[in-house]
C-alpha cells in the first residue's frame, strides 16, 4: 500500500479527490461500485468541477487513496485519471493539504455514501460482487443502497474523554479585558504552536487537560487570568478533528487500513470494510491497542437488545479482528426471524429463539424438532417447551418449528335454513336442539322432514345421520353433538326450481319475473311495465309446459285476454310456474317512415312516405320537380344495406324523451307538481337499459360473421366488405317519362335520393400515363379521352377499361373477335383503366430449371435422331 501511494502522483491524488466528492450526483451507489468506474466515460469539465469541490472539503491525499484502493479500484482505471488530470489547467485541480490552517468552520467529514454518490449515475450497471445470503445481522454493515450509516456526528459537543493528537485543529478564544484568537493545528511533535507564546505540549491529554495548560501559558501574557477574581478568560475549543489510522484484518469484505475520524468506534470501522464477510464472526469482534486485546464486541447486543457499544472509541493504531465464526444454527418455520444464526458457547434454544424475534402467531410452541450432526450421521430428537432455555445448541443444529394443526377441538357447524348459520363452540350438553336454538331458530322455509348431521371419526372417515326435524322442534326427539359434527338443514326451495314467469313481445320490460301463487295475466305485464304503443290485446298467449301427458306435445297454448286498462277482470287467466305471456304487435302498426331528396329540386330536404308503395316518382312530384339545373342522368339511390344500424323504436322513444326533459328544464323556471312529477317519470324511463338483443340484430351478426369467414377463405385479396349504405343507380329519365314502371322503385326508409346539377367533367383513373379530370366534349370516344391522359400504360389491361357513371351504372370494354368495342361516355363518368400487375421476376433457380430442361430436352432429340 505505502508503494502504491509514493508510485502514484499528486495529480491523480486530486483526480480521487475529484472523483469520490461530488456533490452534484442524485443517488447512492453500493460500496462495490468504486471498482467499476469508467474513466472514459468522464468528460474534462466533470473531472475539473469535480476535483475542486474535493478540494474544498478538505479531504487528504491518504484518505482518498485509502478509500479507492479498499473498494477496488483497478490499477488501469487510476493511470487513465492521473494522465486525465495532468492535462487539466487552472487553478482547479490544486488541493488543500491536510495539514493547513482552516477557516473556522463546522466539522466537516464527508459520509463514504456522499463519497460515492452517483459516480456512475451515467455508466452501465454492474452485479453485486457478493449476494447476501440469509445469515443473521451479515447485512448490517454491507446493504446495496446502504442506508444505514455508522458514521460519527462531527457537530456533536466533544467527549470529554477525546485524547487529543497530532492533527486535531483547536480554537483558542480570549475575552474579557483583554481579547484575542488563536486558531492551530497539534504539530506531529504533539505541541500547539501559538502566535507570540511558543509551543504548548497538549498531545495525550483531554480537552479539559489541554483548556488548563494552555489557561497556565497565557496567564504569563495576560495577567488579567490569575487571582481570585480574574477578568479575562479563555476558552478552548476543538475544531476539525484528525484522522486516525485503523488496521481492519481477517474475515471482512473489504480488509486493509482505514484512515477515520478520530470519533469514530468500532461500528464505524466496520462499516467502511463493509463487514464480515459470510465466514466473519459477529458475535466475536476484538478490538487490540498496544498488542492487547482490550474490548469484544457482540454485534448481535446491537442488533437484538439495540447497544452499539459507542464507548469503544478508536484510537490511532488500533486492529480490529474479526475471525471466523465459531458455529451457526439454522431455525425454520413458524419463526419471526427464519435465518441462521450464529450461536456462541453456552447458549441455549432459548436465546437463539430471542434472536430470532419469537414464534409467530400460528406456531405450535409445545416442540420444536432439532437434527444434529453425530460422529457418523444425523440425528433427530424433540425439544420441548419447559427445555427451551436449557437445551444447550451445537454447531450445524438445524431447528423447525411447526405450525398448529388446522383443525378445531371444540367446533360444530350449522348450515343452511337458519338464521344464523356458521361456527359454534362445542359446550358441554350440547344437543341438535340448542345449537338451533343458538342459531336463533329454523327460517320458515326449513325443510322439516329430514336433516343432516355429518360426523367425523377418529381415522378422518365420516358418517351421516339422519334426523327428522319435525321431533326435534317437537321436544319428541333430540341428538347430543360431538366435536367438529356438520349440521346441514335444508331449504325447501333447494329441493325444487325456482318458480319464475316470462313475459315477451310488446311490453315495455320484457323479461323473467318471480312466481308468486295466485298471479294473473294483468299482474305480470304491470310488472313488466305495461304494454308498448304497439301492442295487439287481442293476440295475447300463454305458453304453457306440459308435464308429458301427451308425447309429442311440448307445450300447451293458451289465449287470454285482458283490459286495455289492465283493471280487474273476473275472467282473468291465473299464471302457473314457467307460464310465458306473449304479447304480439298491431298487425298495421308501423312507424313513419322517412326519405330525403337531395340536390336539383325545387324543394329538397325530408318526407315522409304515405304508403307502403311510394315511389321515386311521386317523392320527386312532391319535392316541386326538378329544376333547370338538374342533370338526372347522374341521379342516385342511396339505401340502406340489412348491416345498417337502424335506430330502434323504443331508442328513438327514449331520444325523444331525452328532448322533452331538455325543454322542460330550460322553460320551467318554478315547476308545478305536475310537471315535478313528469320530469321524474321521464328521468326514471330515460335511465333504464334500453340496449335489447332482437332477432334482427341476431340474424345481421350472423350475416357478418359469414361473409368474413368466406373472406378468410377466400384469402385478402376478396375480402368482402361490409357496408352498411350502397349507391343504386337509377335512371332518373325513365322514371319521370313513365310514373310507376319497373324503373320507378319504391322507396324505403331512411332513402336519399341525390340529383346532382350539370356535370361537364371526365375523370380519368387507373393504368393511364396521367390520370387526370378532362372536359366533356360531346360524341367523343373513350379513345378520345384516354389520348387525353397520355395513352395506357405498358401494364395496362385494355380489354377490362370500364366507365362508371354519374348514376352509379357501369359499362364495360366488350370485344368480338379482335374488334373492341368501347362504352360511350357521358358528363361525370369515371374511365377507370384496370392494370395487369407487376411483372414477377424469374428466380435464378428458375432459370436454371428451365435450361436443364431444355438441354435434357436436346440430348434426348439428339439420341433419337442417331
Amino acid at each position: 500500500m505505502i508503494k502504491l501511494l509514493k508510485s502514484i502522483p499528486l495529480g491523480l491524488m486530486m483526480a480521487l479527490a475529484l472523483l469520490f466528492a461530488s456533490e452534484s450526483m442524485l443517488q447512492a451507489q453500493s460500496v462495490s461500485d468504486i471498482a467499476n468506474i469508467k474513466v472514459d466515460e468522464l468528460s474534462d469539465d466533470q473531472i475539473r468541477e469535480m476535483v475542486k469541490k474535493a478540494a474544498d472539503a478538505g479531504i487528504s491525499q491518504a484518505e482518498l487513496l485509502q478509500m479507492a484502493k479498499a473498494r477496488g479500484m483497478s490499477t488501469m482505471e487510476l493511470e487513465k485519471l492521473a494522465k486525465r488530470v495532468e492535462k487539466l489547467d487552472g487553478p482547479s485541480t490544486t488541493m488543500k493539504s491536510s495539514s493547513s490552517t482552516a477557516s473556522r468552520e463546522p466539522r466537516r467529514q464527508m459520509d463514504l455514501n456522499e463519497i460515492l454518490q452517483g459516480v456512475l449515475s451515467n455508466q452501465e450497471e454492474i452485479e453485486e460482487l457478493e449476494e447476501i445470503q440469509p445469515y443473521f445481522g451479515l447485512d448490517l454493515f454491507y446493504q446495496k443502497e446502504r442506508k444505514l450509516t455508522f458514521e460519527p456526528s462531527l457537530n456533536q459537543a466533544t467527549p470529554k474523554s477525546y485524547v487529543l493528537g497530532p492533527g486535531d485543529l483547536l480554537y483558542v478564544d480570549v475575552y474579557g479585558a483583554s481579547e484575542q484568537y488563536y486558531e492551530a493545528i497539534i504539530t506531529p511533535e504533539g505541541s500547539l504552536i501559538l502566535d507570540n507564546v511558543g509551543p504548548i505540549s497538549v498531545a495525550g491529554l483531554s480537552v479539559d487537560a489541554a483548556s488548563k495548560v494552555i489557561k497556565n501559558r497565557l496567564s504569563q501574557y495576560y495577567s488579567e487570568m490569575q487571582g481570585e477574581s480574574p477578568s479575562t478568560f479563555v476558552q478552548v475549543s476543538l475544531g476539525n478533528i484528525r484522522s486516525i489510522k485503523v488496521h481492519l484484518v481477517g474475515e471482512l469484505r473489504l480488509p486493509g487500513t482505514f484512515n477515520l475520524s478520530a470519533f469514530s468506534t468500532v461500528f464505524n470501522a466496520l462499516y467502511a470494510a463493509g463487514g464480515p464477510n459470510i465466514n466473519g464472526t459477529m458475535r466475536n469482534i476484538k478490538l487490540i491497542r498496544n498488542n492487547k486485546q482490550i474490548a469484544v464486541i457482540d454485534a448481535y447486543d446491537f442488533l437484538v437488545d439495540g447497544k452499539a457499544n459507542m464507548g469503544f472509541q478508536l484510537q490511532d493504531q488500533d486492529v480490529i479482528l474479526v475471525e471466523p465464526y465459531e458455529s451457526r444454527v439454522k431455525l425454520e418455520g413458524a419463526v419471526k426471524r427464519p435465518l441462521i444464526f450464529e450461536a456462541k458457547a453456552g447458549e441455549t434454544l432459548g436465546d437463539i429463539l430471542r434472536y430470532a424475534g419469537g414464534f409467530t402467531d400460528n406456531a405450535y410452541t409445545e416442540r420444536v424438532s432439532v437434527t444434529r450432526y453425530t460422529d457418523k450421521e444425523k440425528a433427530v430428537s424433540d425439544v420441548f417447551a419447559g427445555q427451551y432455555d436449557i437445551f444447550t445448541v451445537k454447531g450445524g443444529d438445524q431447528y423447525k418449528v411447526g405450525d398448529v394443526l388446522d383443525r378445531y377441538k371444540n367446533r360444530v357447524q350449522i348450515k343452511g335454513a337458519v338464521y344464523r348459520p356458521g361456527n359454534y363452540a362445542l359446550t358441554d350438553g350440547l344437543s341438535l336442539s340448542k345449537l338451533i336454538d343458538q342459531a336463533e331458530g329454523l327460517k320458515g322455509e326449513a325443510y322439516l322432514k329430514r336433516a343432516s348431521i355429518i360426523r367425523t371419526a377418529d381415522d378422518l372417515s365420516t358418517s351421516v345421520i339422519q334426523v327428522d326435524l319435525n321431533q326435534v322442534t317437537s321436544g319428541s326427539a333430540d341428538f347430543q353433538l360431538e366435536p367438529d359434527d356438520i349440521v346441514k338443514i335444508a331449504s325447501i326451495y333447494d329441493l325444487k326450481d325456482e318458480y319464475y314467469l316470462k313475459v315477451s313481445g310488446e311490453v315495455r320490460n320484457p323479461g323473467i319475473y318471480p312466481f308468486s301463487e295466485g298471479m294473473t295475466v294483468e299482474d305480470l305485464i304491470i310488472s313488466a311495465g305495461g304494454f308498448n304503443e304497439a301492442a295487439s290485446l287481442d293476440d295475447l298467449e300463454i305458453a304453457r309446459r306440459l308435464q308429458g301427458e301427451n308425447e309429442g306435445e311440448i307445450a300447451e297454448l293458451i289465449s287470454a285476454n285482458v283490459n286495455q286498462d289492465l283493471s280487474i277482470n273476473a275472467n282473468s287467466t291465473v299464471l302457473k310456474p314457467f307460464d310465458n305471456v306473449i304479447v304480439r304487435r298491431k298487425p298495421n302498426f308501423a312507424l313513419e317512415k322517412v326519405v330525403m331528396v337531395d340536390g336539383q329540386v325545387n324543394a329538397p330536404g325530408e318526407f315522409a312516405l304515405r304508403g307502403a308503395e311510394e315511389r321515386i316518382s311521386d317523392v320527386i312530384e312532391r319535392a316541386g320537380g326538378l329544376t333547370r339545373f338538374a342533370y338526372p342522368k347522374g341521379a342516385t339511390l342511396i339505401r340502406r344495406t340489412e348491416f345498417y344500424n337502424t335506430e330502434s323504436e323504443r331508442l328513438r322513444k327514449v331520444k325523444n324523451m331525452e328532448k322533452l326533459l331538455e325543454r322542460l328544464d330550460a322553460e320551467a323556471t318554478d315547476p308545478s307538481e305536475a310537471q315535478s312529477n313528469q320530469k321524474q317519470r321521464l328521468e326514471q324511463e330515460t335511465g333504464k337499459d334500453n340496449q335489447q338483443n332482437s332477432k334482427r340484430d341476431l340474424i345481421i351478426k350472423t350475416k357478418e360473421e359469414t361473409l368474413k369467414d368466406i373472406s378468410q377463405v377466400e384469402g385478402p385479396q376478396t375480402a368482402i366488405k361490409i357496408k352498411e349504405t350502397e349507391a343504386i343507380a337509377i335512371d332518373l329519365v325513365a322514371i319521370m317519362e313513365n310514373p310507376g314502371s319497373k324503373y320507378d322503385l319504391i322507396l324505403e326508409e331512411g332513402d336519399i335520393i341525390s340529383v346532382p346539377k350539370q356535370l361537364q367533367t371526365v375523370r380519368m383513373r387507373g393504368d393511364v400515363i396521367y390520370p387526370t379530370t378532362v372536359r366533356y366534349e360531346n360524341n367523343r370516344s373513350m379513345k378520345y379521352y384516354i389520348d387525353r391522359a397520355g395513352g395506357f400504360e405498358t401494364r395496362a389491361k385494355k380489354k377490362r377499361t370500364y366507365v362508371v357513371y354519374a348514376n352509379g351504372e357501369v359499362a364495360r370494354t366488350k370485344s368480338f373477335l379482335f374488334m373492341k368495342s368501347f362504352p360511350k361516355v357521358e358528363p361525370g363518368s369515371e374511365v377507370i383503366v384496370p392494370s395487369k400487375g407487376p411483372r414477377a421476376p424469374i428466380r435464378l433457380g428458375e432459370i436454371i430449371g428451365l435450361t436443364s430442361g431444355l438441354a435434357t430436352l436436346v440430348l434426348v432429340i439428339t439420341q433419337i435422331n442417331q
